[in-house]
């Protein structure tokens, strides 16, 4: 059997302390620290359940169907059916706002020193309580899915206690001021349940993708960066086709810069999964992100600032 080969460490620390690496943050980073053995429950409040295990409950609570295949999407859309979208993002909410132990990697993202794009899918508030947990400035970009708000976002200026509603194509902050997470998907928010956004079932998507047809879901001044900055995925699996098709309009629409390279790291992955990041300019590692993330701890005390000592 091949030697798996190493990430180039080096460049991708470098790189994060320049600024110029965007992460995109999947479910796998809110599982740092969890048991391999370790099964959620519901109640459960030492960690996060993954995809399937949220599913499988949802599935649980409603009945689902046992001749249906067990998908996230489709399970929440029927639970949205059944018992009503208010239930649904309650339900989420007793999920997603406890306090969670923070995971390594939020940490370390929390302590690069210069600005970032954080992209994340994640409904939980990991990455914003580690930079908090730091003294860390951020602003924070949410997706929403409240009709009332329509095709905007909510913009929660650093400092602010109340977010603005903007919109994506005339939304414009300086990135080089503070760090901004991105949080594609929606998230919990503690200062209120009136306030959380959680792009989640079947019709979710298709008015997220929809938006994203129509330029009117990603801000259009994030444009640039993600043209010319190298992607980091953790956490991602790209049978996930939800995440296929945001990557390839993200190339159709930006017209990426040939040759800038983008690493993943994910665990166990497939040969199938291995040739669909390859496709994309990805070079994909085979490792647990706890340890891609205490090789980069490790390495980071060869740097200062940007350059290596």
């Amino acid at each position: 059997m091949a030697e798996e080969l190493k990430p180039p460490y080096p460049t991708i620390l470098s790189r994060l302390n320049q600024g110029r690496v965007i992460p995109f943050l999947g479910s796998g980073t809110s599982l740092g620290g969890r048991a391999p053995d370790a099964e959620w429950r519901e109640g459960t409040s030492a960690f996060l359940p993954t995809a399937a295990e949220l599913a499988n409950y949802l599935a649980r609570m409603t009945q689902f169907p046992q001749d249906e295949p067990i998908d996230l999407a489709k399970v929440a859309q029927y639970y949205d059916v059944v018992n009503g979208r208010v239930v649904l993002d309650e339900v989420l909410r007793g999920i997603f706002s406890n306090s969670y132990s923070l995971t390594a990697l939020h940490t370390f993202l929390a302590t690069i020193k210069v600005p970032l794009l954080i992209v994340t899918t994640n409904y939980d508030d990991g990455i914003e309580r580690a930079f908090e947990a730091e003294g860390r400035p951020y602003d924070l970009v949410t997706h929403t899915t409240d009709d009332a708000i329509g095709d905007q976002l909510l913009w929660y200026e650093h400092g602010e206690a109340e977010p603005q509603e903007v919109i994506p194509n005339k939304f414009v902050i300086d990135l080089r001021s503070r760090t901004v997470i991105y949080k594609m998907h929606g998230s919990v928010d503690r200062r209120g349940c009136m306030r959380d956004q959680f792009l989640i079932t079947e019709d979710d998507y298709v008015e997220f993708l929809s938006r994203m047809t129509k330029n009117s879901a990603i801000p259009a001044m994030f444009a640039e960066p993600f043209q010319q900055r190298h992607f980091l995925f953790l956490g991602y699996s790209l049978t996930d086709w939800n995440l296929r098709v945001v990557l390839n309009r993200i190339e159709k629409d930006l017209r990426r810069r040939r040759g800038l390279r983008s690493w993943a790291i994910r665990w166990r992955v497939t040969p199938l999964e291995r040739r669909f990041w390859q496709e994309r300019g990805v070079e994909v590692y085979n490792m647990l992100i706890d340890d891609f993330v205490h090789e980069l701890n490790a390495g980071q005390n060869q740097y200062d600032g940007h350059k290596i000592k």
